[in-house]
């Protein structure tokens, strides 16, 4: 089967909650099989809910929303693969062609804000899939997510690896005057022969920084997620991008370690064989030796740090440089205080 150009992943891995397979089992069978080259689809629907309570004590969130399920990206590592076997498709191939769109995801926002006992909380946007990815350019939906957010004063903050995030900054750019906004730009590598085959439809290193840039000279607090850092290929690189984030505005940063959970294992591995071939046995197995012979680890506290020697470098690399690169050295959060109702008055007393 020849590579797929433009997609990270190269096949569809079985969803373990269907019981039935459609597969090819002859390339010169006459049954219709869809070609390999098919155009990203956007699935229209109305959800029930978008705001998600994060229980997961590794990530710096309680809340996070999320206006689409799946990623056209195509990151290889994603972890947010395996949730789309909950939407009855695979972790492969389907995860970056059927974009699962929240239309009403701005009324639901606003529903949720009205509840009496919210207090304004910082939720995150991209907990789980980017919210700036191509489906945005469509949708515009981040940005009417944004919009209620300040309407409210209800404090959010950002993931992302898309330039598109500029597109907002006068809307950014006016919740940082109150406090209500800080964004974090996903920086892997720096080596773009790596990214495009790695995060293919994905905006250069050389654009992310430019938007750590613009936005941090627009008054918004930015940060740079190195993540994941993978042994073998990019975790050498985590000075240099500590570094560029800091040369560009940045001012704080954080870090995973690869962790293969679900189907992610089964697609990192063949696209690590056919993309790395002369080290694809190497990084495998620094993986397994960072997560105690196995490739993944739900151990909460362990699972996105991984243990053992390699981990452990990983680990001083980042202490070492963020002290270097005066990283993380304030003590600073999103200002809660002011979130309101459309018509409240505030408290009297």
């Amino acid at each position: 089967m020849p590579y797929i150009k433009g997609r990270g992943a190269q096949l569809n891995t079985q969803n373990k909650f269907l019981k039935d397979v459609h597969t090819r089992e002859h390339v010169e069978g006459i049954d219709d099989w869809t070609d390999d080259e098919v155009p990203t689809q956007f699935l229209e629907q109305h959800a029930k809910s978008i705001v998600n309570k994060v229980d997961s004590p590794d990530v710096r969130m309680a809340y996070s929303m999320n206006p689409y399920a799946g990623c056209e990206h195509g990151c290889i590592y994603c972890y947010a693969r395996n949730v789309h076997e909950y939407w009855g498709y695979s972790a492969g191939l389907d995860f970056e062609r059927k974009i699962i769109v929240k239309t009403n995801a701005p009324a639901l926002l606003r529903k949720f804000l009205m509840q009496p006992k919210w207090d304004g909380t910082p939720i995150m946007l991209s907990g789980n899939t980017d919210c700036y990815q191509p489906a945005e350019q469509k949708y515009r939906l981040t940005r009417k997510l944004l919009e209620v957010c300040n309407e409210f004063n209800q404090p959010a903050s950002i993931l992302t690896k898309n330039a598109w995030i500029l597109k907002d900054k006068d809307l950014l750019q006016e919740m940082a005057k109150k406090n209500l906004v800080s964004a974090m730009v996903s920086v892997t590598s720096l080596d773009e022969s790596l990214r495009r085959v790695m995060e293919p439809r994905t905006t250069t290193s050389a654009q992310r920084l430019r938007v750590i840039n613009e936005l941090s000279k627009a008054g918004v607090r930015m940060g740079v997620m190195m993540g994941p850092m993978i042994p073998g290929l990019n975790e050498h690189e985590m000075q240099r991008i500590m570094k560029a984030g800091a040369d560009n505005g940045a001012t704080f940063t954080a870090y995973t370690f690869i962790r293969l959970n679900g189907s992610v294992k089964l697609l990192f591995h063949d696209w690590l064989y056919k993309n790395f071939p002369d080290r694809a046995d190497k990084v495998w197995h620094m993986i397994e030796q960072s997560h105690g012979g196995k490739v993944n680890d739900s151990e909460f506290g362990r699972r996105m740090r991984g243990e053992g020697t390699i981990a452990d470098i990983v680990s001083q690399q980042y202490k070492k440089f963020g002290k270097l690169y005066n990283m993380n050295a304030e003590e600073w959060g999103l200002d809660t205080s002011q979130f309101r109702r459309p018509g409240q008055q505030g408290r009297l007393f």
